[in-house]
């Protein structure tokens, strides 16, 4: 899937379910209760045992999904990610997006250090998102309103429309105060 279809389907649907499990079957079952439930973009973390084959399980399963790949920590596992991906069929290259996670608005606007807005990411994770809360993205917002967040921990039902109202999700919908 071309990169600008990635992120669109990210934008779009505005929710992306963190899949984990401590087998395989408990994960691929998580994920096909997402799924059922109307979820569309699935990150499966590689804390997930055998979380290539599972990734790769999923897109043969739902491959009108987006599945991507969470707590990739190094290259190996990056590597993994990427046969997952290529098992099913897909040619990733150079079109895999990969969304940076910071938590300061330094770390967020990094244009010198590698990462960031400043180097062309066009969503960021917020994580861990609970440790500070929707308030805190509204209040990134204004020094980066060209900045797309994506807030991952503590993200759920209860709290889903005030973290969406702050900015999260990929659009910044919920946006009531003027930028900058």
């Amino acid at each position: 899937m071309k990169q600008w279809r990635v992120l669109s389907q990210l934008v779009k649907e505005r929710v992306v379910a963190v899949i984990r499990g401590e087998t395989p079957e408990q994960a691929e079952a998580a994920a096909a209760a997402c799924y059922r439930g109307g979820i569309r973009n699935l990150e499966v973390t590689f804390t997930v045992p055998e979380a290539e084959r599972v990734i790769g399980n999923l897109r043969r399963r739902f491959p009108e999904a987006l599945i991507g790949a969470g707590t990739v920590l190094d290259a190996e596992t990056a590597r993994g990610f990427l046969r997952g991906e290529s098992s099913s069929g897909g040619d990733p290259g150079p079109d895999v997006p990969s969304l940076s996670s910071a938590l300061s608005p330094r770390m967020h606007d990094r244009e010198r250090d590698g990462g960031g807005v400043g180097m062309g990411f066009s969503i960021l994770k917020l994580f861990p998102g609970n440790a500070f809360g929707p308030a805190f993205l509204k209040s990134l917002k204004g020094p980066l309103p060209q900045a797309e967040f994506i807030p991952t921990g503590g993200v759920n039902l209860n709290n889903v429309t005030d973290w969406l109202q702050s900015g999260g999700g990929g659009r910044d919908r919920g946006r009531t105060d003027p930028p900058g």
